[in-house]
C-alpha cells in the first residue's frame, strides 16, 4: 500500500518506537508526580535578561522574555528525564562539560580577586620573559641574488663601505631596501626565519655580508637596534593581572583538585607499558 511508503507514516512509527522505548528503559515509579515542581524564580529570570541583553544589546520585550521562560523550563523539563533514564551516564561529552565547570568555578575566584600592585610587581620580576619587549633592528640591505659569485660580493662590499649608491647595487626585488625598526618576528616574516638573528651580529653604520634569507644572499647595514626591555609595571599592567589570574586560577584548581582527590581510593588498572 501506498501509505507505508510516505515519510509521514515512518515518522509516527520512529515516534512510537522512542516512547515505547522510554516505557521499557524508565523504572517504575521514576515518572515525575504531578506535584514535583519546577521554579523559575527572580535570579533565573534576571540571568535571563542579561544573557539576551549581552547579545541583542537591548531589553527583551514581554513576549520575548516568555519565550525565555519557556525555553528555560523545557531545558528543565527534559534534563530531569534525561537523568532518570541514566544518559549522563558514560557521556563523554557531559562529563567534560561538568569537570570544565568546576575548573571555571576556581578559576571565577581567581578572577574576582585584585591583588596588590607589590603582588604583581613580583610576579612581574619573576617572569620577565613574558613581559619584555622583542629586540628590534633597522637595517638597509642590498640583494645578491640566490648564487652570488665571491668575487661579485666583494666588490659589491667594497664599493658600498667606500660611499656608492646603495640604493642602485645589487638585484631588483620585491624585498624592502629598508627595514625601521621592527621586532625579529617582522624582519623574519619578510626575509625569513632566522634573517634578524643573524644582522644582530653585524657592526652598526658599515655594510657587511653576505647573510642567507630566506630568498638569497643579502649585504646588511644596520641603522638602528633596541635592545629587549622590561616594561615598568604601570605601562603593562593590565597584561600582567590577566596572566597574574590565568596562573593563580591554575594553581587553585590544582589544589582544589588535589583536596578532592584526597577523599577518594584510586583503583587503577595494571598494563605493560608499550614497547618503543
Amino acid at each position: 500500500m501506498r501509505v507505508f511508503k510516505e515519510p509521514l507514516f515512518h515518522f509516527v512509527l520512529i515516534g512510537l518506537a522512542i516512547f515505547g522505548w522510554f516505557y521499557l528503559v524508565t523504572p517504575e515509579g521514576e515518572y515525575p508526580e504531578p506535584g514535583e515542581i519546577i521554579t523559575v524564580d527572580n535570579k533565573d529570570l534576571e540571568l535571563l535578561i542579561s544573557r539576551f541583553e549581552t547579545s541583542w544589546n537591548r531589553p527583551p520585550n514581554n513576549k520575548e522574555i516568555q519565550a525565555l521562560i519557556d525555553a528555560l523550563v523545557r531545558e528543565e523539563v527534559l534534563v530531569r528525564e534525561a537523568r532518570k533514564l541514566g544518559l549522563d551516564q558514560g557521556d563523554q561529552v557531559i562529563r567534560a562539560r561538568l569537570a570544565r565547570k568546576m575548573d571555571f568555578l576556581t578559576s571565577a575566584v581567581a578572577a574576582s580577586v585584585i591583588p596588590e600592585d607589590d603582588v604583581l610587581e613580583e610576579f612581574l620580576a619573576a617572569n620577565p620573559e613574558r613581559f619584555s619587549t622583542s629586540p628590534r633592528i633597522a637595517f638597509d640591505q642590498v640583494y645578491l641574488g640566490e648564487t652570488p659569485k665571491a668575487g661579485d660580493v666583494e666588490l659589491t662590499l667594497a664599493a658600498l663601505n667606500s660611499g656608492s649608491d646603495w640604493s642602485a647595487a645589487g638585484l631588483q626585488s620585491l624585498l624592502p631596501k629598508s627595514m625601521p625598526l621592527s621586532a625579529n618576528r617582522v624582519v623574519d616574516s619578510a626575509f625569513g626565519q632566522g634573517f634578524a638573528k643573524s644582522l644582530e651580529q653585524l657592526e652598526p653604520d658599515v655594510w657587511s655580508g653576505p647573510i642567507q634569507s630566506g630568498y638569497g644572499y643579502h649585504l646588511a647595514r644596520i641603522t638602528g637596534s633596541s635592545p629587549a626591555k622590561l616594561p615598568p609595571l604601570e605601562d603593562i599592567r593590565d597584561i600582567v593581572l590577566q596572566e597574574w589570574r590565568r596562573e593563580t586560577g591554575e594553581e587553585l584548581a590544582q589544589a582544589q583538585y588535589d583536596s578532592l582527590v584526597a577523599h577518594y581510593q584510586i583503583e587503577l588498572p595494571v598494563f605493560e607499558e608499550a614497547k618503543k
